[in-house]
């Protein structure tokens, strides 16, 4: 048998040693985790990390990165949130926090259509050269705040989170189809849930959250107040 390359070694090591575990089961998520080269969405300076088990800051120092949000989550977590969504190849899908525009990637190979918004500039800019020259044509970069969704595009069937918030904002949730669903990492640390709501009407809501974990806020999101009378 001719060895792996020392890349692709890497990458079969990434999906066997840290996805798989981790209940990452879906052999179409797998294989695409195979195809879509995340190294190619990693910041130059950071590429020896993309496929260790941590997150990777996207600007200045790692402090700084976590303090803003603006890092890549673990493969682990990037993974189980896309699995998780259960895409199914129809679906339009509104990111909130697009990053280096690897989880927009792996959505668009998922979904017919992705909007992804992030508020940070540079980031957008990052992220439309790195999709461009992923061949990515069906996932779009839009800058802004995406606290408050995006509703002149919506319904969605899929609102995608790629960051923490202390609780999901209303808005968001009404700009669901019925059937839709919306996954986020929800709470405070040190634990955080993956939630994932989905909309079964006008105003019912059914709500799963089978994993924990921790992630950066994103900004702008509301925070609940924490005095109770």
């Amino acid at each position: 048998m001719t060895p792996l390359p020392l890349l692709e070694t890497l990458r079969f090591n990434m999906i066997e040693q840290q996805i798989r575990p981790w209940d990452v089961l879906d052999e179409q998520v797998l294989a695409l985790l195979a195809q879509v080269r995340r190294e190619e969405f990693v910041p130059p300076e950071h590429k020896a990390l993309a496929f260790v088990d941590m997150m990777i800051p996207l600007r200045g120092t790692f402090d700084e990165a976590l303090q803003l949000g603006q890092v890549m989550l673990e493969p682990k977590v990037e993974a189980r949130l896309v699995q998780d969504v259960k895409l199914e190849g129809h679906e339009k899908v509104l990111e909130i926090g697009t990053g280096s525009g690897y989880v927009a990637a792996l959505l668009a190979a998922r979904a017919q259509r992705v909007i992804s918004v992030e508020i940070e500039p540079e980031l957008v800019r990052m992220a439309r050269n790195n999709l461009h020259l992923a061949g990515v044509h069906n996932a779009e970069v839009r800058e802004g705040d995406g606290s408050r969704g995006l509703a002149a595009e919506g319904p969605f069937d899929v609102i995608l989170l790629s960051g923490s918030v202390a609780e999901v904002p209303e808005a968001l949730l009404q700009q669901l189809k019925i059937g839709g669903r919306l996954a986020a990492i929800v709470g405070d640390e040190p634990v955080m849930r993956a939630t994932f709501l989905t909309r079964t009407g006008e105003s019912s809501f059914t709500t799963a959250q089978p994993w924990d974990t921790v992630a950066p806020r994103l900004l702008h999101f509301p925070a609940p107040s924490r005095f109770k009378f």
